[in-house]
């Protein structure tokens, strides 16, 4: 359908909390959209009798081990680590495809996945098999050169775990070694499977239970399988966790966060972080701190570097109100791949205070610094700055904002510290600061291209309006709800500031050239909207990034050109991957929209909200001549609904309410960016039954999980009274449907 022109206007001051606030996939039906289907049954490890198995295309996962990957660039057609390396520069050294051929370079094959969620994962490719993972941790296996599936893997992980994850159902990769593929599911379960048909090696629970959940890639090195958790906005305490890769034994396990001061700790590092955590009682909280993505492996020390989250809850106020850095949040931290043992640690946001969290992906080069060769740690985390880092000592060698920054002045160097502004401390107003809770770089992978020196920096410039929690303010005190998002922060404020906004121009994200030398940026690429894809870099002078508003790019490294586009209609995030088989080169990458996008996303640029959200695997060739479906612009009327009844302070308690336990799933101001099911569009019998969803769980084993521990009837009735007042405002604003 159409839309009038003062209908955005009204939308767009609402969706602005969806462009600030973080968050999602708290509630989500498993299905997607805006139906609430069967979520889908798949035998564990069955594989597919009508298609070739692994050993008759390829068995080269039996003999992946750390040798090989260490010596990666000696075979460039295989993709054998999340990052193609350890180092994980995201760089290929294939340039069969380069900036001179690239405009011929087609669809060779697609693969429908079955999913309406986030796809984020970096496929794996062995010797012409492919292994990739898709929502909730299913994984499978498809012939490299055709996409014919092979096998595929379900974890069955239980639909209502999906309240538990901050920002969607998502798995960012696996594993392979030794002829197994290894995945997390979001439940937190890791499995070793059997690369052949999918079947089970072993299993083992890494977490104790709700509200943590695993979402990030396990890396191996040395024969273990490391792990992380996210959960911190719901009060987890972080760690990560190395297990034996032949038998699922634990053998260390790195807390990243002091637990409780009157237990005995853990191991001396945390020892040293106990006096950095002063007043409150962090540990009923968690404390945070959770390593749910980035890990990173230097052969040449032996060292693998984890990056940490930020604090729970959000403000150090509540979280430690005597002060402190709170070691270690949002920190970079040197650890022994065998031992788990601390070699030394960076702290790049000290008593985090917005959610800036270190858990962006990190990588290791080699620069030459003021006419010294140095062997560094690269890093562009939420905070603003990038990062470069001695790799051995941990020395920090540079800090130059990469974007718009106002929480700090600068970073100043003898000290490694920045230099905060203390006026936007947010503990007595609200401060509109930048970046955001999102970053002004997310998880989404950057990539680094020896051959020009640049590092490409997906991002956005988006602000957030933060307050302190309102009960904290007048009575110093805080209530956490069990198993939900605790911010510390005031959702009255937060509602009242966004709809202060009017109009709010489109969030743009931007992909730049970054030289890591000379701190500046290079080139860059503005985009209509925020939080698009991950990126990779290859020997032909390319660059390759798909976005949240449904395209494929690439340009030219050195310069920034735009060579190649592709129109898909489904909103990117994931990285891409290339790889040779039988002497031809492929750019691969998961389309399907989601992650922190599901609240953060803009229903105005959203393929997603235009087109649906059906999850695809892309391959490219050059010569490709596939075609991808054209897909229709979906219904986006509300229906009637009855006159409003509800006074106005009904009205108000339910729109704070629906901002502090609806809004993350779906939608701020009730405007879905069209992942989750779109609440303003509730036909009559979604109406009926709305306190049985809500409340009784009707719909958990879809992903709705039952809110009935935090929300009363009369809660849910308010809540549902400022959804109507919402869809009746909008469809008054809507031109008549076609």
């Amino acid at each position: 359908m159409a839309q009038s022109a003062d209908f955005w206007p009204r939308a767009a001051s609402l969706a602005a909390c969806a462009l600030l606030v973080i968050g999602v996939g708290v509630a989500a039906v498993k299905s997607g959209g805006d139906s609430a289907g069967e979520p889908a049954t798949i035998a564990v490890g069955e594989p597919n009798p009508a298609t070739p198995s692994t050993d008759e295309v390829g068995g080269g996962a039996a003999t992946v081990d750390g040798a090989r990957i260490t010596n990666a660039d000696s075979e460039p057609g295989n993709w054998l680590a999340h990052g193609r390396t350890y180092g994980e520069q995201r760089f290929s050294p294939l340039n069969d495809i380069n900036d001179k051929n690239v405009g011929q370079l087609g669809l060779a094959w697609s693969l429908d996945t079955d999913t309406h969620r986030g796809l984020e994962a970096s496929p794996i490719v062995v010797d012409g098999v492919m292994y990739v993972s898709l929502t909730w941790g299913v994984t499978i296996a498809v012939d490299a050169r055709t996409g014919a599936e092979l096998w595929r893997f379900d974890p069955e992980v239980p639909g209502e775990w999906g309240r538990y994850g901050c920002c969607d159902v998502v798995n960012r990769g696996v594993a392979v070694w030794k002829g197994r593929v290894y995945v997390a599911s979001f439940d937190g379960n890791l499995f070793a499977l059997d690369a052949k048909d999918g079947s089970v090696v072993w299993k083992v629970k890494t977490i104790p239970g709700s509200p943590y959940t695993s979402t990030g890639a396990p890396r191996i090195i040395n024969g273990k399988v490391l792990i992380g958790n996210g959960g911190a906005e719901y009060g987890v305490r972080g760690y990560v966790t190395a297990y034996d890769a032949e038998t699922g034994a634990q053998v260390w396990r790195f807390y990243t966060v002091p637990g409780d001061p009157a237990l005995p700790v853990e191991n001396p590092e945390l020892t040293a972080a106990m006096p950095t955590w002063k007043g409150g009682e962090w540990w009923k909280m968690g404390g945070g701190g959770t390593a749910w993505d980035s890990m990173v492996y230097d052969v040449k020390s032996n060292t693998v570097y984890i990056g940490t989250g930020n604090g729970s809850p959000w403000t150090r106020e509540i979280r430690s109100p005597g002060g402190g850095d709170n070691l270690y949040l949002s920190s970079i931290i040197a650890l022994d791949p065998d031992t788990g043992k601390m070699k030394w640690y960076y702290q790049e946001t000290p008593g985090d205070n917005w959610d800036y969290t270190s858990t962006q992906p990190l990588m290791i080069a080699d620069l030459k610094l003021d006419g010294q060769d140095r062997h560094v740690l690269m890093h562009a985390p939420k905070n603003g700055f990038f990062y470069v880092l001695d790799a051995m000592t941990g020395e920090l060698l540079s800090a130059k904002n990469y974007a718009i920054v106002t929480w700090a002045k600068g970073i100043d160097l003898k000290t490694g510290r920045p230099i905060e502004d203390p006026a936007l401390a947010y503990d007595t107003k609200t401060e509109l600061v930048m970046p955001s809770a999102n970053g002004a770089h997310n998880w989404h992978p950057m990539a680094f291209n020896p051959n020009t020196g640049l590092v490409y920096i997906p991002g956005q410039d988006i602000a957030f309006p933060y307050s302190l929690d309102k009960e904290w303010k007048e009575k110093h005190h805080y209530s956490p709800e069990a198993n939900w998002w605790n911010l510390g922060i005031s959702y009255e404020d937060l509602v009242d500031t966004v709809n202060s906004f009017g109009e709010v121009p489109p969030s743009e994200g931007f992909l730049k050239a970054w030289d890591p030398v000379s701190g500046e940026v290079k080139w860059q690429v503005a985009y209509p909207a925020a939080l698009n894809g991950g990126v990779l870099t290859t020997a032909g002078n390319l660059v390759f990034q798909g976005t949240a508003d449904g395209h494929l790019f690439a340009y030219k490294a050195d310069t920034g050109e735009k060579v190649w586009e592709k129109d898909i209609q489904t909103g990117v995030v994931a990285p891409p991957v290339t790889y040779k088989v039988d002497g031809v080169q492929y750019v691969a990458v998961l389309a399907g929209w989601g992650g922190v996008n599901i609240t953060s996303g803009d229903a105005r640029t959203s393929a997603a909200a235009k087109y649906g959200n059906e999850g695809k695997l892309l391959v490219y060739k050059i010569g490709g001549t596939v075609e991808l479906a054209k897909l229709e612009l979906r219904d986006q009327s509300i229906p009637e609904w009855p006159a409003l009844t509800a006074d106005d302070a009904t009205v108000r308690k339910g729109e704070v309410s629906y901002a502090r336990h609806c809004g993350f799933c779906h939608g701020s101001g009730v405007i879905s960016p069209g992942v989750t099911p779109d609440l303003r569009r509730m036909d009559e019998n979604i109406r009926t039954h709305f306190q049985d969803i809500v409340r009784g769980g009707m719909l958990k084993d879809n992903g709705m999980a039952s809110f009935g521990d935090l929300l009363s009837e009369e809660d849910a009735e308010a809540i549902k009274s400022y959804i109507q007042k919402r869809a009746i405002e909008d469809r008054a604003r809507q031109a008549p449907v076609r």
